[in-house]
């Protein structure tokens, strides 16, 4: 419901930017997708933290998913940049923008992730490795959001300054059940997924079982 409202307030409710035009209407999807990356990157840290501390069983495998799902919208979050750029400024991608090559890093980071975790056996050790490297890397989003407050490039416009959101009224209303929207959107598939990786862990130990 919160996405159909989203895509309705959008695309028939948000004036169109007298500069970029319907083109702009991207922003809504980008910069929500971008904010809930950082969240699962946020998540997948915490979780990881737990499982150092508390030694909780099933922290590993929620930092995991929190992960995956921040490398899914990571994803999005280029693909969706890439595409309002190229629209509205000519430009793909340049690799001079630091904000641009940061996120980029962010992204490569939590996707070799997963080159860590798969090429360790099952056990206390790969979820202690698992846990230490997503740590290190959620130091990369506040440089990474940072990276964007500071740029001073016009390709990527800074829409939230010290004052609050540069923008009001409609649009401001639009963003805001988009990005509850994509949070709410990127939470489900978390759980879904997260239920689905505890039904084959219980599936295995069962087959294990039974052998």
């Amino acid at each position: 419901m919160l996405v159909t409202l989203a895509l309705a307030l959008v695309f028939f409710v948000a004036p169109t930017d007298a500069n970029q035009g319907f083109s702009q209407r991207i922003f809504y999807f980008h910069v929500s997708i971008a904010f809930t990356a950082y969240l699962c990157f946020g998540l997948g840290a915490w979780k990881a933290l737990v499982h150092l501390w508390k030694r909780e069983p099933s922290a590993d495998l929620e930092s995991y998913v929190a992960i995956h799902q921040g490398v899914i919208f990571g994803s999005l979050v280029l693909l969706t940049g890439s595409i309002w750029a190229k629209i509205s400024w000519g430009h793909w991608w340049l690799w001079s923008e630091n904000q641009l090559v940061l996120f980029l890093v962010l992204f490569l980071f939590y996707a070799a992730y997963f080159m860590l975790r798969f090429s360790v056996d099952p056990g206390p050790q790969r979820a202690n490795l698992c846990a230490v490297y997503a740590l290190f890397g959620v130091i990369l989003v506040p440089v990474s959001f940072l990276a964007i407050r500071l740029a001073q490039q016009f390709i990527h416009p800074v829409v939230f300054t010290r004052n609050g959101p540069a923008f009001g009224g409609w649009i401001l209303v639009t963003y805001l059940v988009s990005q509850v929207a994509v949070v709410v959107l990127a939470y489900t598939l978390y759980r879904v997924e997260l239920s689905g990786k505890r039904l084959d862990l219980r599936l295995r130990e069962l087959r294990g079982a039974t052998a």
